[in-house]
Order: structure tokens, then C-alpha cells, then sequence
């Protein structure tokens, strides 16, 4: 239990033992519930739940339209069990795991904002659970992926897995690599952001610090040939066409090609883009002037539905 955030623990389809925050709106004796829609967080590959807490405070503390955050830890990240079976790591059962946590909440619509990984899951989530979705809000991800900005990450992840990357001992040395890794790509970022980015993907461990993810997430990206067309999700994409869509860009990114926001573009007239600038991917959703326009782009939507 945290002073800000209720942790709950609950059972994935197949019996794994997941994790979640819940962050209740700020209320007082005069104010009576809010209406507003709960806001969904969902991470990206190796990320979890400490992404969003800062933006999850200032929305569910909002002077004028506090709401209910949910984020989750995927399987394999974070408070969530790690997967005996690498092959389960995949957005299918991932959407699965998230379908699972808001039943056992109790949420039948949201506002989903999912950052990186966590966009594609909401791809997914709009096959299978459109009922879910009230509107959509995408860090950084869309329907098809640049292969240089993937082939990066797998590269990167490649490292860590086989023992490539320096081990930090400390936080301290944790940050010096984020810096040198993405300091060209981010060079916005304040010493404060690095801290705090850096302390929501590594945690203590043995007198140490680990990455707080599964290293076995990279083996279904093993065997990617980067010479030939990625897989997309276009057709899930158009899925979105009836919601209210707000796409967050980094300025710096190599995962989200201009060519694709130009044919979101296209495909959703009514797509708000948002570029940051200083950022690659994903930009910090806590940072500038994000958590108040993600705050309206909410409220937006609940003025639809209420």
C-alpha cells in the first residue's frame, strides 16, 4: 500500500499473478465523485507501472476534472510474475492480461493511453474489446514500425541479455548509461528527469540494481529479418476511426517514421498529434506541458459520453 496509489494483485487467464496501480481521483467533503472516464496506462517493452506515476498523480489530482488512473506491469516487468514460458510474451496475451485486470477492477470504459508496447496492445484491444475504449492516446507508437528504431532496441535489449552491456552498480552508475545510451536523443531532459526515468526501468537487487524486466523478452524478437516489410496493424488501426485519437511524437524518434503519422493522418482526419521537442522515444508523459494536454484531451472525451 503507498499514500498514493492502492497496488493490486490479480490472476492473468492462465493463472499468473499480475500486478497494477490504482490511483483514485482527488476528492473532498464538498466535491462529490467525479464523472470523469478512468485514464488506462500501459507501458512499453521493458517498462512498468513507475512510468507513469507522476502524470497518474497530476491527473488523479486534477483541480478540475481529477480522474481514476490504472496502470499495469505487463507480465515479465516490474510486480508482475515472470513467465516460465517466453513465448507468452506477446501483445495478444498481453491484451488478454489487461482485459482480465479491468474485470477484476470493475472498469467497463477508459480512456487507454498506451506508450510504445503498450500502443500496440491497445491496437489490439480495439479488435478484441472495442467496448472498452472511449479514446485512445498513443506515446510515441502507431500501426507500423521504423526497422532501424526496432532494430535498436533489440540490439540494446541483445546486450543486456547475453552480458554485452556494462552491469551498473548502482543508480548512479544506472543513469550514466541511460545518459550515454540517450543523451543525443533526449537532450531536453533535466538531471531531475534522469533520475527519475532512470529509477522507473532498474531496482534494487542483491546490494545492486537489474534492469526490472525478464531478459528473456527479447526472444520473440529474435530472428526479425530488418530487411523486409515489419508486420503493421493497420487494420486494427482503422478500428479507432469512431474515437477520439491523440498521437504523442517525439521530436528525436527512430520508431515512429513521419511517413506513418502522415497516413495515421490520412486514415483518422481527426488524429491530434502532439511533437515534443528535445525527446526521442517515448518522450517522459510527466515532463512540459504533456500531463495538462493530456487532461484535456480526457475531458474532452468525457463531454462525448456523459
Amino acid at each position: 500500500m503507498s499514500d498514493f496509489f492502492n497496488e493490486i494483485f490479480y490472476d492473468a487467464p492462465d493463472g499468473l499473478k499480475l500486478y497494477a496501480r490504482v490511483y483514485e481521483p482527488a476528492q473532498t467533503a464538498d466535491t462529490p465523485p467525479p464523472r470523469a472516464l478512468p485514464i488506462v496506462c500501459l507501458p512499453g517493452l521493458t517498462r512498468n507501472t513507475r512510468d507513469f506515476h507522476e502524470l497518474a498523480l497530476t491527473l488523479a489530482g486534477h483541480p478540475i476534472t481529477p480522474r481514476r488512473v490504472i496502470s499495469f506491469d505487463f507480465r515479465g516487468r516490474g510486480r508482475s510474475a515472470y513467465d516460465p514460458d517466453w513465448s507468452h510474451y506477446n501483445i495478444g496475451t498481453e491484451a488478454g492480461d489487461v482485459i482480465a485486470g479491468l474485470s477484476h477492477l470493475g472498469i467497463e470504459r477508459a480512456v487507454f493511453l498506451g506508450a510504445s508496447r503498450g500502443g500496440m496492445v491497445t491496437h489490439i484491444l480495439a479488435a478484441i474489446a472495442p467496448q472498452l475504449l472511449a479514446g485512445v492516446i498513443l506515446n510515441d507508437i502507431g500501426p507500423e514500425l521504423a526497422p532501424e528504431g526496432l532494430m535498436e532496441i533489440c540490439e540494446n535489449l541483445g546486450k543486456r541479455a547475453d552480458g554485452a552491456a556494462p552491469e551498473p552498480k548502482n543508480f548512479a552508475e544506472a543513469e550514466a548509461l541511460q545518459r550515454a545510451a540517450l543523451a543525443d536523443a533526449f537532450p531536453a531532459l533535466t538531471n531531475a528527469d534522469w533520475e527519475r526515468s532512470t529509477r522507473a526501468i532498474y531496482a534494487a537487487s542483491d546490494g545492486g540494481v537489474r534492469p526490472d524486466h525478464d531478459l528473456n523478452l527479447l526472444k520473440p524478437l529474435e530472428g526479425i529479418d530488418f530487411a523486409q516489410k515489419l508486420p503493421d496493424l493497420w487494420a486494427q488501426f482503422d478500428l479507432f476511426a469512431e474515437l477520439p485519437l491523440l498521437l504523442i511524437r517525439g521530436e528525436n524518434t527512430r520508431l515512429l517514421a513521419i511517413e506513418t503519422v502522415a497516413e495515421m493522418t490520412r486514415r483518422h482526419p481527426a488524429l491530434q498529434v502532439i511533437n515534443v521537442a528535445g525527446q526521442g522515444h517515448a518522450p517522459l508523459l510527466e515532463t512540459g506541458q504533456l500531463p495538462e494536454l493530456i487532461a484535456a484531451f480526457a475531458a474532452g472525451i468525457d463531454l462525448r459520453v456523459v
